[in-house]
């Protein structure tokens, strides 16, 4: 793959991320679609395939019913894009789980927990050096 081909790629998703989060907030009317963020968009390097990466609060059987919704919804939010872009080929449009968001919150609470530990590892040899 080329770095031209890369940067376009790049481009083109954060387009798609920026539009679909739009449609989502703007246009879709289905109550189970609500209060979902737009995190991230993966798109294929032929530009045919748009993974776009959701976060919601809900959890259980309303994340689930939040899911079967945007999937309902991926044809209505793909011609929706239709009209928004001008794209030789519209990418079709798999909605997936964003689990970055709770991943980087865990690494953070033990980067957290560490750096206490290492402060308190500190703060109890520079005690004993000066007794």
């Amino acid at each position: 793959m080329s770095k031209a081909t890369y940067k376009r790629a790049d481009r083109v998703a954060d387009q798609i991320r920026m539009e679909v989060a739009d449609i989502l907030m703007r246009k879709v009317r289905d109550p189970r679609v609500h209060d979902v963020t737009v995190t991230d968009v993966d798109l294929t390097g032929d530009l045919r395939t748009a993974y776009v990466f959701i976060t919601t609060m809900e959890t259980g059987e309303a994340e689930r019913n939040v899911f079967s919704g945007l999937s309902k919804a991926s044809g209505f939010v793909r011609a929706e894009l239709g009209r928004r872009l001008s794209l030789r080929y519209l990418p079709d449009l798999i909605f997936k789980k964003d689990v970055s968001g709770p991943r980087g919150d865990r690494i953070m609470q033990l980067l957290e927990g560490l750096h206490g530990e290492s402060e308190g590892h500190a703060t109890g040899e520079s005690q004993s050096k000066r007794a």
